[in-house]
C-alpha cells in the first residue's frame, strides 16, 4: 500500500519540478494561459462558461470565497480582469514564455501537475472577513500548489514532497497584521495564553452541537440545562469539568471563534475523501479531532501550532491513499 510522509526528507526529484520550493505570482488571465498552453491543462476550480468571473454554482471559486453572487458580482469581477495586463506581453516580459511562446519548464511542470496528480488536498481557510484557497497536488516526487484570497491574483508554487510540511504550515499562518490574528492590535495575545479554553478540550458531540445552535440563537440560558445532561463528560486538560464550570466553556468556545481551516484529501480518482477542521480562537488553532468513547460521539479540540497541521493531515492521508 502506498503512503505519503510528510516529515521525512526524500532523495531530490528527478522530475521538471526539481530543485528548491519557487512560486509565482499570476493574475487570473496569466493563470488561464499557461493552462491553455499546457495541453489545455484543466485549473482545479470551477469557472463559468458565460463570463469572466468563477462559477456562482456553489462549486466555483467565487462561493468557495465568500465572493457575492448574481450579475452585479459577475459584472464587477469581469471588469477588475479586464483591467489587468495582457497575459503574453506580461509572461514575456517575465521571462515565464520561451521564444517559441510555450511555459517555462517549470510552470509546465507545475501547471500540468496540477492537472494529473496522485493526491489532491484542498484547503480552504477563513479568518475574519479573509477567505483563502490553496490546492495541493502531490504527484511521484513533487508536490505543486495554487492559492488565492481573491480570485483575481494567484500564488503557484512547487517543490520536492520532502519539503510539503513547510508549505502546509504557510497555509495555517495566520498573517501578524489581521485582524483577528492572535498577538495583533485589539486581539488576544498568543504569549498571555489569554483564552479560557484549555489545552485539550473532549465533549460529547451532542453537546458541542447543541450548545453552539444555543449561542447562535440567542438561547445561552439552556446551555446549562444541556450540560445537566453530560455530567461527568466534558473534560479539560485530562479532567472533568464541574457542572457549573462547562456553561461557562462552551461560551468562550463560541465567543474566541474567529476562523476555521478545513482540509479535504483524497486519492486521484477519488473514492474516499478524509476531512481535517481546525478552528481558530483567541490564542491560536485548535484541531477537532471526532472519536467514539464507550459508543458515544466525542470531539477532542486539541490546541496546536501551524507547524502541526502536516502532521495532522498525516492519518487522514494514510486512510485515503491506498
Amino acid at each position: 500500500m502506498p503512503t505519503v510522509d510528510l516529515s521525512s526528507p526524500t532523495p531530490p526529484p528527478d522530475s521538471l519540478l526539481a530543485g528548491l520550493p519557487r512560486r509565482v505570482t499570476l493574475t487570473l488571465p496569466e493563470l488561464r494561459l499557461l493552462a491553455e498552453r499546457t495541453g489545455g491543462a484543466p485549473l482545479p476550480f470551477l469557472e463559468s462558461a458565460t463570463s469572466d468571473a468563477p462559477a456562482t454554482d456553489g462549486g466555483g471559486l467565487e462561493s468557495r470565497l465568500g465572493a457575492p453572487g448574481g450579475g452585479d458580482a459577475e459584472a464587477a469581477f469581469a471588469a477588475a480582469v479586464a483591467r489587468l495586463h495582457d497575459p503574453v506581453e506580461s509572461l514575456t516580459r517575465r521571462g515565464l514564455l520561451e521564444a517559441d511562446g510555450s511555459p517555462e519548464a517549470g510552470l509546465a511542470g507545475a501547471v500540468g501537475l496540477l492537472a494529473t496528480p496522485r493526491v489532491a488536498l484542498d484547503l480552504d481557510v477563513a479568518v475574519g472577513r479573509v477567505r483563502a484557497h490553496a490546492w495541493h497536488r502531490h504527484g511521484r516526487a513533487a508536490v505543486a500548489a495554487l492559492a488565492t484570497a481573491d480570485g483575481l491574483v494567484f500564488e503557484l508554487g512547487w517543490f520536492a514532497v520532502g519539503q510539503w510540511a513547510g508549505e502546509l504550515a504557510r497555509v495555517a499562518a495566520v498573517p501578524e497584521d489581521a485582524a483577528s490574528a492572535p498577538g495583533a492590535p485589539g486581539a488576544l495575545d498568543d504569549r498571555t495564553r489569554a483564552s479560557a479554553l484549555p489545552d485539550v478540550l473532549d465533549l460529547p458531540y451532542e453537546l458541542l452541537d447543541s450548545a453552539g445552535e444555543a449561542f447562535r440563537t440567542r438561547r445561552s440560558d439552556v446551555v446549562g440545562v444541556l450540560a445537566a445532561h453530560h455530567t461527568g463528560e466534558v473534560i479539560a486538560d485530562g479532567r472533568p469539568v464541574a457542572d457549573a464550570q462547562v456553561p461557562g466553556l462552551l461560551g468562550a468556545l463560541a465567543a474566541e471563534t474567529r476562523g476555521r481551516l478545513r482540509a479535504l484529501v483524497c486519492e486521484v480518482p477519488a473514492e474516499t475523501v478524509g476531512v481535517t477542521s481546525w478552528l481558530l480562537v483567541a490564542d491560536g488553532w485548535r484541531a477537532l479531532r471526532p472519536h467514539t468513547t464507550g459508543g458515544v460521539a466525542r470531539v477532542e479540540l486539541r490546541r496546536v501550532d501551524p507547524d502541526d497541521l502536516a502532521a495532522c493531515l498525516a492519518p487522514v492521508l494514510a486512510e485515503v491513499v491506498r
